[in-house]
C-alpha cells in the first residue's frame, strides 16, 4: 500500500483535533498509540505532569521473539505487555488516544489486547 501525499499531515490534523478532548490524568492517564511501518509503540500519560508512566513496544526485549513487529499479531502483544506493566504500577483506567488512525487493523488490536490484558477504557 502506498500512502497518499499528506496522509501524515491528515493524520497530526486528525490527532491534533482529538487531542483538544482527550487529555491524561493523574487518575486515568492516556493511552497513546504510535504506529511506524514495522513497529507500533504506546504509552501512558499523565498530561498533568508530563510524564510518561509505562510504555512498550515491539522493540522491547520481551517481545524479540515475534520478529517482525509490524503486523497485527505483534501489535496485539504490546497492548497486553503494556497493560501488564499498567496494573503492576496501580494503573486500571485509562482514555484511549488513537493518534490520529483510524481505529482498525493494528491499533484495534492493541487496543483489544491491553482490554484483554486487564485494562479498563
Amino acid at each position: 500500500m502506498i500512502n497518499k501525499p499528506g496522509s501524515n499531515e491528515a493524520r497530526l490534523r486528525r490527532h491534533a483535533r482529538v487531542r483538544k478532548k482527550v487529555f491524561g490524568t493523574a487518575e486515568r492517564p492516556r493511552l497513546n498509540v504510535y504506529r511506524s511501518l514495522k513497529n507500533i509503540y504506546a504509552q501512558i500519560i499523565d498530561d498533568n505532569a508530563g510524564h510518561t508512566l509505562v510504555s512498550a513496544s515491539t522493540l522491547d526485549a520481551e517481545l524479540k521473539h515475534l520478529g517482525y513487529g509490524g503486523n497485527k499479531a505483534a501489535a496485539r502483544e504490546v497492548g497486553k505487555l503494556i497493560a501488564k506493566r499498567a496494573l503492576k504500577k496501580g494503573i486500571k483506567k485509562v482514555t484511549f488516544d488513537r493518534g490520529g488512525y483510524i481505529y482498525h487493523g493494528r491499533v484495534k488490536e492493541l487496543a483489544e489486547g491491553a482490554r484483554e490484558a486487564g485494562l479498563d477504557f
